[in-house]
């Protein structure tokens, strides 16, 4: 199939070609279709698969079928819940929607809202926004939302996780009764399930992956180590495996900052990108990382989502997500649109409970790969994960499958406890 067999225009067409792309990947071959047709959509992929275009592409091609009279006012709506993720959409929708007579705006905290108000008393026909500040928008009477023809909810898993709902049910409100809905979501729950319920009236499901699974070009590996030596065992990493762009997880705001600090005082370029930085130093960071400026970006799990970065290499958790879906997300960094990518994560003996459930939603094991010279000592070794690895190799030049002191040739589950989540800031 391509691009021209789902009955998009010329200019659109034209567009896509610019980009690169011949044929549309299996979330956009779906999910195109039906959505022309006007029909609500449940759309389940996994994160690099080309879910924005899945959706921007139609949406731009039924606003241009029907171009009103009169003063622009908003007809289609998407909320995300990060800025980068809107800024990706953004980026998205005037790349594909810039031979139409389109506008679009995107609206975020962390900047002025003037210019913004600016943008609606133009005349937009497309917002993509957070939450919280499109309310801020529609509280003050600067935005209209009662002509929303199209409403996507990108990333809705996502945006409960971070306790959105009641900010989405407020947007709801001010929408009209009548209209096509969109949900994404690359994992599945109860609350999305109910949140689908209330909004979608008799939805097309699309789902191109299994639920709950890491993209299947990302390797992924477990190296345990001491907490301690930690940082010692990145930059290790970072420099034997001639790392040149790794993007790195905490768990904490004041952990990206620091693990940035002590990176580059080890001399790694490194910088942080989290929840308390200003938007343009969010930008500024972001775009260090992607032209190479700097080699290593710490960041929190608000980078997990809507960080669009082309071949990226590497993933490191540095920390374990408390919660396990995240996992997902921050490793589909890597390996997007069937590209490969390897993902490492520095596993401490209090980790493992958190290890137990990522490895019980992937509903697998994760191979394990010892570095050698970062040996634990006996005490790290009884509270520590005790399975070889699977024969996937390490950046480092590590000892695969040794545990105790001794060499396994074996493969032996962990032996865990129960599994508890903490409940750190991000």
């Amino acid at each position: 199939m391509s691009f021209t067999d789902l009955g998009l225009r010329a200019e659109l067409l034209k567009a896509v070609a610019a980009k690169g792309y011949a044929q549309p990947t299996p979330i956009q071959a779906r999910a195109i279709p039906p959505i022309l047709r006007g029909r609500d959509l449940l759309g389940g992929s996994q994160t690099g698969t080309g879910k924005t275009a899945a959706f921007t592409l139609p949406l731009l091609e039924r606003l241009a079928d029907s171009m009103p009279h009169g003063r622009r006012v908003p007809r289609a709506l998407v909320l995300t819940p990060t800025r980068e993720l809107a800024a990706q959409v953004a980026d998205s929708v005037a790349t594909y929607g810039r031979g139409l007579d389109l506008r679009s705006a995107v609206i975020f905290g962390g900047v002025g809202m003037r210019p913004q108000f600016d943008q609606f008393r133009r005349g937009i026909d497309i917002v993509i926004a957070t939450p919280g500040r499109l309310l801020d928008h529609a509280g003050q009477g600067t935005v209209d939302l009662s002509r929303i023809e199209i409403l996507v909810l990108d990333e809705a898993d996502r945006m409960l996780d971070m306790g959105f709902i009641h900010d989405i049910r407020r947007v709801m409100k001010r929408l009209p009764a009548r209209r096509q809905n969109l949900l994404f979501s690359a994992t599945y729950s109860p609350a999305i399930k109910e949140l689908a319920d209330g909004i979608l009236r008799d939805p097309v499901l699309v789902e191109v992956a299994r639920r709950n699974t890491a993209a299947e070009g990302v390797s992924q590996t477990v190296h345990p180590v001491a907490k301690a030596d930690k940082r010692s065992l990145l930059a290790h990493l970072i420099r034997e495996g001639g790392w040149n762009q790794v993007l790195v997880f905490t768990r904490t705001k004041h952990g990206a900052n620091r693990l940035a600090r002590q990176l580059k005082n080890d001399g790694i370029s490194a910088d942080a990108i989290h929840g308390n930085k200003s938007q343009n130093a969010r930008t500024r960071a972001l775009s260090d990382f992607k032209s190479g400026r700097v080699r290593v970006l710490a960041a929190t799990d608000v980078a997990s989502r809507g960080l669009d970065i082309n071949r990226l290499p590497h993933v490191v958790n540095y920390d374990l997500p408390n919660v396990p879906e995240d996992y997902v997300h921050r490793i589909g960094r890597t390996g997007r649109a069937g590209e490969t990518g390897a993902a490492y994560s520095l596993v401490s003996a209090d980790e493992r409970p958190l290890l137990r459930e990522i490895e019980r939603l992937l509903n697998r094991s994760i191979p394990v790969s010892e570095i050698a010279g970062y040996a634990m000592n006996e005490s790290d070794r009884a509270e520590t994960p005790a399975r070889p690895s699977r024969g996937e190799g390490s950046a480092g030049g590590g000892k695969a499958g040794r545990f105790n002191g001794a060499s396994n040739s074996r493969r032996k589950p962990f032996r865990r406890r129960t599994s508890g989540r903490g409940g750190a800031k991000r």
